[in-house]
């Protein structure tokens, strides 16, 4: 039986402990995609997870989906990371980036060329961007061609080197929430005819060759992936899961990937099935049940002492809780997060969360 303290190993880092910072995009960069010195503070308050993984990165111009999220294809942010990375090293923290491609997710204005958004199919996610004009309709995205396919894992092989030039300790491909990598293992958003649809073994084959693509620029042991069997987020269906994320793992498997990184959807089965097909460290965001949202302290000790998980990852609880670790050791009290604050804006709701104080923790 493993503890939220318990020190874990994960590729070639030793981690003080499991409980760990799961990934929350919070529009905050340039236009251009570059982080501030703001987000170097941000992170460097969190340092006290046993692994930080950061928000959402895209890998390449055509990968973004959302306003104000930041990059990995440019120089400046490459160095704009830097102060990230060495900020949050310098309080004894470590830090994943993820890069996350949004295929479908993503909108013209977005892009200087005015392009559509890839996908796997033409079909169109029926959500909207929001800007701060108001909301966009998503387009019916362009179909990816074999030529879009290299270039795409050549572009997340790119960003993880790029993550590894900028400081970060590892890189996390997003494969889950409904974006680019889920797309082509889902069955409605991905019905193409050639090597990459139909089958379970051509709809994983994106998948595998993008962490094979990423494993072989920076090492599989810093390369871990997160998945979201069955998640309806972003208009994804999964008619029957199971057999597509096994088959997965099994793949990923033979790849020595650092971790699997699950979001649970109230379906703990389901959990229990990919625990079991995969067998390095499996970092699962807790949700065991379908009401059991977000996932909190209390959920994520259950799922180590379970041993479903080898380690947790919490979100919104680290947003408001700068300093989770002692607030967990401590018996709290909690901060009491501000949805108003999540996306966009300045430090309010970003650095301002206060610690407990050195008396509150005595």
């Amino acid at each position: 039986m493993s503890t939220l303290f318990d020190p874990i190993a994960l590729g070639n880092l030793q981690l003080p402990n499991r409980l760990f910072m799961a990934p929350m995009t919070r529009s905050r960069a340039s236009a251009e995609g570059v982080v501030s010195a703001l987000t170097a503070e941000y992170y460097a308050q969190r340092a006290g997870a046993g692994l930080i993984i950061s928000e959402s990165i895209q890998p390449s111009v055509i990968g973004q989906g959302y306003i104000n999220t930041p990059g990995l294809h440019s120089a400046d942010q490459i160095e704009a990371w830097r102060v990230v990375t060495d900020a949050v090293h310098a309080r004894g923290g470590r830090i994943f980036a993820q890069l996350t491609h949004t295929g479908r997710i993503g909108h013209p204005s977005l892009y200087p060329d005015k392009a559509l958004p890839l996908a796997p199919s033409a079909i169109a996610s029926g959500e909207k961007l929001f800007t701060g004009e108001g909301l966009l309709d998503h387009p019916v995205p362009r179909e990816m061609n074999a030529d879009d396919i290299r270039t795409t894992i050549g572009d997340f092989a790119a960003a993880a080197r790029n993550a590894i030039e900028a400081g970060f300790d590892g890189v996390e491909l997003h494969g889950a929430n409904g974006y680019l990598i889920h797309q082509f293992l889902a069955d409605n958003t991905n019905t193409r005819t050639d090597d990459y649809g139909g089958s379970i073994e051509n709809r994983i084959r994106f998948a595998i060759e993008v962490a094979a693509a990423v494993a072989s620029a920076i090492g599989a042991e810093r390369t871990g992936i997160r998945l979201s069997p069955a998640s309806p987020f972003n208009n994804i269906v999964e008619s029957d899961p199971a057999p597509v994320y096994l088959a997965l793992l099994e793949s990923l498997a033979r790849q020595k990937l650092a971790y699997v990184h699950l979001v649970e959807v109230g379906d703990r089965e389901l959990t229990r099935k990919q625990r079991a097909g995969w067998p390095g460290t499996f970092i699962l965001n807790p949700h065991p049940a379908p009401d059991a949202f977000p996932a909190t302290p209390e959920t994520a000790a259950e799922a180590l002492e379970s041993g479903v998980a080898d380690a947790v990852a919490l979100a919104t609880a680290w947003l408001a809780n700068p300093d989770l670790d002692a607030r967990i050791r401590a018996g709290g009290p909690f901060n009491t997060p501000d949805p108003a604050t999540f996306y966009g804006g300045d430090h309010t709701g970003y650095t301002d969360y206060p610690a407990l104080s050195q008396r509150e923790v005595a």
